[in-house]
């Protein structure tokens, strides 16, 4: 059997669906590298959320995490990298909060990159959890803009519901129904 490279799986979804914790139990479950949100340490590191002009860096240094993390996962034989968040919820949130769209073309590029996106509704509860949360009230319009943006550009993705266990059981099977070409 040859060795395959190791495949990038997006997590997406508005604030506090839970993208963190199935990024880690996946990680985990499949033995392999997960990327954190480079967004929640901007924050923290910096007491404020980001302003217009840094949303660019926020999506290249997360880009720069995933290419860490791939080149472990392929030294190390891992047949994943999953990504707590992806450049496209960069460009979705500097959309939403300061009207600008300009991310779009780079973020949309980039996605190519991952073969499968995994989409979390918005259907636990809201958990405060930082400075770069939005609130409660943006979660629908965000999870319907990040239908509308992977649905524009073709994107191979699956929709997962519930909570805890259920939540992970239907991410696992979404993963591993949907078919992943190669890269």
């Amino acid at each position: 059997m040859a060795n395959t490279l190791p495949k990038l799986i997006a997590i997406l979804g508005a604030e506090s669906t839970g993208k963190t914790t199935l990024a880690q139990v996946l990680a985990a479950h499949f033995n392999s590298p997960w990327v954190a949100e480079y967004l929640r340490d901007f924050c923290n590191e910096k007491n404020r959320t980001p302003r217009r002009d840094e949303q660019r860096h926020i999506m290249e240094v997360q880009v720069a995490r995933e290419q860490r993390a791939l080149n472990f996962a392929t030294a190390h034989h891992a047949p994943y990298v999953f990504c707590d968040t992806a450049p496209l919820l960069t460009a979705i949130y500097s959309e939403y909060v300061f009207a600008d769209t300009s991310l779009y073309a780079e973020a949309n590029t980039l996605h190519a990159r991952y073969p499968f996106t995994i989409v979390l509704t918005p259907d636990i509860e809201w958990v405060e959890d930082g400075l770069q949360r939005a609130g409660e009230h943006v979660r629908g319009d965000i999870h319907r803009l990040i239908k509308h943006s992977l649905g524009a550009i073709d994107a191979a993705m699956v929709e997962v519901s519930g909570e805890g266990e259920l939540r992970t059981r239907n991410a696992m099977e979404g993963l591993q129904n949907l078919p992943i070409p190669s890269r």
